[in-house]
């Protein structure tokens, strides 16, 4: 008989504990929930502030523009990064929606989500043409393009260890440390998995 009235009370402490644990678990949810929104609606209530002084993006005149023009895929890219150089580019990784507006204003999301779409064509599209430079080994001018990514602060992951098997290759070892000094500061959510990539590298 005992054991009978162990049971049952072993059985309700779990669920009560069960109770318990659900009930903390959607109030906290709730809480997490009324901050997003108390934020978000403090965000659309911001004025628009100045954007002119952001740290626009400018894409060096220098890039290997003239090699393999016969390639099936250099032409459009070349194309497409020109046409991305002359519109505003910002890399806006690692901040919400609401992070802009809190910063600089509900009116000024529209222009700086564009800004961040035309950053994303164009690190994607200069990482490309970088991969084709280095399958037809034009090695030197792919590490431009590829420095000039991480300058940047991409968060491609292909772009870091393309440079740091490079740089490890070539006695630079400066370099490899500034590399993942880089990736130390990423905002972005791979950026713990770029620099721990970069570690097992060396």
């Amino acid at each position: 008989m005992y054991w009978k009235f162990a049971t049952l009370a072993i059985i309700f402490i779990f669920f009560a504990w069960c109770y318990i644990e659900i009930k903390l678990r959607s109030r906290k949810d709730d809480e997490i929930e009324n901050a997003f929104w108390e934020r978000e609606e403090r965000a659309n209530s911001v004025r628009r502030k100045p954007i002119d002084g952001l740290d626009y993006i400018k894409v060096p005149s220098d890039l290997p523009r003239d090699l393999l023009p016969d390639h099936p895929e250099i032409p459009e890219i070349v194309r497409t990064v020109d046409r991305i150089s002359k519109e505003n580019i910002l890399n806006l990784t690692g901040y919400s929606n609401t992070d802009l507006k809190l910063e600089y204003g509900t009116a000024n999301i529209t222009a700086l989500s564009m800004y961040d779409q035309n950053y994303t064509a164009l690190v994607t599209t200069l990482q490309k043409w970088a991969d084709i430079l280095l399958d037809n080994e034009y090695e030197a001018e792919a590490v431009r393009i590829m420095e000039f990514l991480v300058s940047t602060r991409v968060d491609i992951g292909r772009t870091y260890r393309l440079l740091a098997r490079y740089y490890l290759n070539n006695g630079r070892s400066d370099d490899f440390e500034g590399l993942k000094r880089t990736a130390s500061e990423l905002k972005s959510l791979s950026g713990p998995h770029i620099l721990e990539s970069l570690n097992d590298m060396g």
